[in-house]
C-alpha cells in the first residue's frame, strides 16, 4: 500500500513539473529589424558616427602634414626649435586621441546617443515580452540573437511575430 502511494506520488510530482515547464524564444534581432523607428535610430546613428569620424580623420590628417613638415625643415632648425614642434606635434595628435574617446569611448558621445535612440525601443521589446510571459504562463524566454547556443530550435515556438504583435506593429 505504502508503495503504492509513493509510485503515485512520484509520478504526480513527475507530472506536474513538467507540465509546468514553458518555454518559447524569440529573436530580438528580427523583432528590431521589424521597428521602423529602430531603423531610424541606426541611422541617425550611423549619419552621427560618419560626421564624426571625419572630424577626428581631419585631425590625424593635420598631424600628419605636421609632421610631414617637421621632417622637411628638421635639418633647418635648432635643437630648441625641434623640441617645440614635436611638443606641438605630440599635443595636436592627444588632441585627437582624445575627440575620439570623446566620441566613441565606453561612455562617449555615440554610447550615450545609442542610449538615448535605441533604449525606449529595447524597453518596449522588453515589456512586450514580460506581457507575452506572463499572459502564457511561460518560465522562460530565450533570445536566439544573443550569445545563446541554441542547436535545434522549434518554430512553433518562436513567439517574435506575437511580440512585434503585442507592440502594434
Amino acid at each position: 500500500m505504502n508503495k503504492a502511494l509513493l509510485i503515485l506520488a512520484v509520478n504526480f510530482f513527475i507530472i506536474s513539473t513538467t507540465q509546468a515547464q514553458k518555454f518559447a524564444y524569440v529573436d530580438t534581432d528580427y523583432i528590431l529589424n521589424k521597428i521602423p523607428e529602430f531603423k531610424q535610430a541606426q541611422d541617425k546613428l550611423d549619419d552621427f558616427s560618419a560626421d564624426w569620424q571625419k572630424e577626428i580623420e581631419g585631425k590625424y590628417t593635420e598631424v600628419e602634414q605636421m609632421y610631414r613638415a617637421y621632417q622637411q625643415e628638421q635639418v633647418l632648425l635648432t635643437d630648441e626649435m625641434k623640441t617645440k614642434r614635436e611638443e606641438a606635434i605630440i599635443s595636436k595628435e592627444n588632441n585627437a586621441k582624445n575627440l575620439q574617446q570623446k566620441y566613441f569611448g565606453p561612455t562617449g558621445s555615440l554610447y550615450i546617443k545609442r542610449q538615448e535612440l535605441i533604449r525606449p525601443i529595447q524597453d518596449k521589446i522588453h515589456d512586450a515580452i514580460q506581457q507575452l510571459a506572463t499572459n502564457n504562463k511561460y518560465q522562460l524566454i530565450f533570445d536566439s540573437s544573443s550569445d545563446l547556443i541554441m542547436l535545434y530550435k522549434n518554430n512553433n515556438l518562436d513567439k517574435s511575430d506575437k511580440v512585434l504583435e503585442l507592440m502594434g506593429y
